[in-house]
């Protein structure tokens, strides 16, 4: 028995050295961060900005990997089951880390399998419409949707999405309806917009930016506490529907359950590094984003953060999903 313990604090010791060695030669090669959406949306967007300023800081190629469908669960899975050695992260946002998994059936936990890194820019969620709508502001669209119950068409691209959750929780505070058009993506979803196809949609600010300024659609209101500094005419729900209605579409980065601690820092690190740059601060605030402080990028407040989001919205989103 006795030499079995033995051997066994061996065999520890050895894996013990093993992985601090490997911790203090991390990165010696490309590292990949999955994205669970297709190439072109806002959470996309800043996965090729970290990519591109983080070899500074990690001495490695950082390349990004577009693996969409059900709802980001396929690519968060893919996730998942990487080896954890932090040579695979995923970069997600609300949808793909609180929404989806309300939703969709997989075998692995949101909360419990995924390694916390950082917290990554936030954005805003804002109502859009068609330049065909008779309404011209949130009031006008409210006292439009009252009369017409039912009527307005409201694009959604995917149950649990942020764009979902947001239409049915305004709905639901204001006592409207409308009619949900399943959509692939937010891209689909700004053509039918500009060409006056689709009467509503709660899409990501960033992503309707040009279409508002060149005056092919309206933005009617956004979902944030504060004014979105981009657009400082656009009010807010809280402002002037109710001060429940406020739905932050935050962004974070994870690496697979079990990746040294070691390994996360010195990717927390770089994450530090990255929005620290003046030039990378200038790129996120032009997409009218906020890169959080310090204090709520490390991996523990990322932790609490999720945590406390899964909680609070999960019981909407599938009381949400019963109705719809």
């Amino acid at each position: 028995m006795l030499s079995l313990i033995r051997a066994a604090m061996v065999v520890a010791a050895v894996l013990g050295m093993a992985a601090g060695a490997a911790a203090q030669s991390y990165p010696s090669r490309t590292v990949t961060v999955i994205v669970p959406f297709p190439a072109g949306g806002p959470t996309d967007t800043l996965a090729r900005i970290f990519a591109e300023y983080a070899k500074g800081p990690l001495g490695q190629t950082v390349i990004v990997e577009n693996v969409a469908g059900a709802g980001a669960s396929i690519g968060i899975g893919r996730a998942v089951t990487s080896a954890p050695d932090g040579y695979t992260l995923s970069l997600g946002n609300w949808t793909s880390h609180v929404g989806a998994g309300a939703i969709y059936p997989v075998n692995w936990h949101i909360l419990s399998d995924l390694a916390p890194v950082a917290k990554f820019p936030v954005s805003t969620l804002m109502i859009v419409g068609k330049n065909d709508l008779p309404a011209n502001n949130i009031k006008e669209l409210i006292a439009w949707m009252k009369a017409n119950p039912g009527k307005a068409s409201i694009a959604n691209v995917g149950n649990g999405s942020g764009a979902h959750v947001c239409s049915v929780y305004f709905n639901e505070k204001v006592g409207v309806s409308g009619t949900f058009v399943p959509y692939k993506g937010g891209a689909p979803v700004m053509q039918d917009l500009v060409g006056n196809q689709i009467d509503l949609f709660c899409a990501e600010a960033s992503q309707t930016l040009p279409h508002v300024r060149a005056g092919k659609m309206k933005a009617f209101v956004t979902l944030s506490e504060k004014r979105w500094t981009p657009l400082p005419d656009v009010p807010t729900m809280a402002e002037t529907v109710s001060a429940d209605i406020v739905l932050p579409f935050w962004h974070g980065l994870w690496a697979p359950k079990n990746t040294p601690k070691d390994v996360v820092q010195k990717i927390n690190a770089a994450v530090k590094a990255v929005f620290s740059d003046p030039a990378v601060q200038k790129r996120i605030a032009d997409l009218g984003m906020i890169i959080p402080s310090e204090a709520e990028s490390t991996p523990e407040a990322l932790a609490a953060y999720h945590k406390a989001e899964v909680e609070k919205w999960w019981p909407v989103i599938k009381a949400a999903v019963k109705q719809n």
